[in-house]
């Protein structure tokens, strides 16, 4: 590892200060994923500016009714919390599914959101990679690609986003607050991970030296019936090869509101919308769920050996969306 400077930061403007002052730094939250990169050698801070003892450990309600979730939060703390639990279950499901408990009491929610791809070029640093050299190229085009994109990548990178939790904040409309030297700042979800494009090495809009504060999630009361469902290549925890994070409302028989995220399939959470739009007005019946996914599922463009992603994904929608309807029918 290269050596690197270590500075705790006492306050927001400080720790946005301090970064400011060296653009080679990083901020420090646990360090789960951080500091994996920095032993491989992709990551090589000179300077790591600690910001766990920010005030910005809290989960509180909002005046709408939604939440506001502190970017210090332990995966830990918001996965048990019980307004968490009881108005956005997905969330909840998708912390639990991501990590050990041991990681989860490490892990943040500013870090979780900034995680960086798991694809093992990006990770080799003897191996070229556009996300690291831009312009380098994209060896898992014609080598190892099985659990990468099939939905809006690009010839210059089809590696996935990695997090769990990202998901359900995108099916829930979530807005990631931030703070710069030049004040305070806000990005929907949505907005907040930017098309891979040609411009694989830019992974978030978030402008250069930004501080994540906090994420505000709307209130949602389709949220209240909603689910998680991970799919991964063995039992014990790793890093999913198709999610959803999903919520029905049926009303009579017929679809009122729908959110759906998909996750493992692009480089960004990847909210839905086609799927959404068929979904609500419809008829609460699995055929109309294959439909629902097969519209979404248009866009896919899988490579040789990720294709399976597509019908693992149609027969996830139609599953949770089921399991979902049958719950709100007892």
């Amino acid at each position: 590892m290269r050596e690197f400077d270590y500075q705790r930061a006492a306050d927001v403007a400080g720790a946005v200060a301090l970064l400011g002052a060296d653009p080679d730094s990083r901020y420090l939250g646990g360090g789960t994923n951080l500091v994996d990169l920095m032993k491989a050698g992709v990551e090589r801070p000179a300077r790591l500016v600690d910001i766990r003892e920010l005030p910005l450990d809290r989960v509180e309600s909002t005046p709408e009714g939604g939440l506001r979730i502190g970017a210090t939060v332990t995966n830990a703390d918001l996965a048990a919390h019980p307004e968490v639990r009881r108005r956005y279950p997905a969330l909840a499901q998708a912390l639990l599914a991501g990590a050990s408990g041991q990681l989860r009491n490490m892990a943040t929610v500013g870090g979780n959101l900034l995680q960086r791809t798991r694809c093992g070029y990006f990770t080799d640093v003897t191996r070229p990679c556009n996300k690291r050299v831009p312009g380098s190229g994209c060896p898992a085009l014609e080598g190892e690609h099985h659990n990468h994109a099939i939905l809006g990548a690009s010839e210059r990178c089809v590696a996935v986003h990695p997090s769990d939790m990202a998901v359900p904040l995108a099916a829930f409309d979530a807005v990631v607050r931030f703070e710069t030297a030049d004040g305070p700042g806000e990005l929907p979800l949505t907005e907040f991970y930017p098309p891979v494009g040609d411009t694989p090495e830019r992974e978030t809009a978030l402008p250069a030296g930004a501080l994540i504060t906090g994420v505000v999630l709307p209130p949602a009361p389709v949220a209240a019936r909603s689910r998680y469902r991970k799919v991964r290549e063995r039992a014990s925890y790793a890093f999913a090869i198709g999610s959803l994070a999903a919520a029905l409302d049926v009303r009579g028989g017929v679809v009122h509101e729908a959110r759906l995220a998909l996750g493992a399939v692009a480089s960004r959470p990847w909210r839905a919308h086609a799927a959404e739009r068929v979904l609500t007005g419809a008829p609460a019946t699995p055929e109309t769920y294959a439909a629902a996914a097969d519209a979404e599922l248009a866009a896919a463009r899988p490579l040789p050996h990720n294709g399976y992603k597509v019908d693992l994904m149609r027969n996830l929608v139609v599953a949770v969306l089921t399991e979902l309807a049958e719950e709100a029918a007892r």
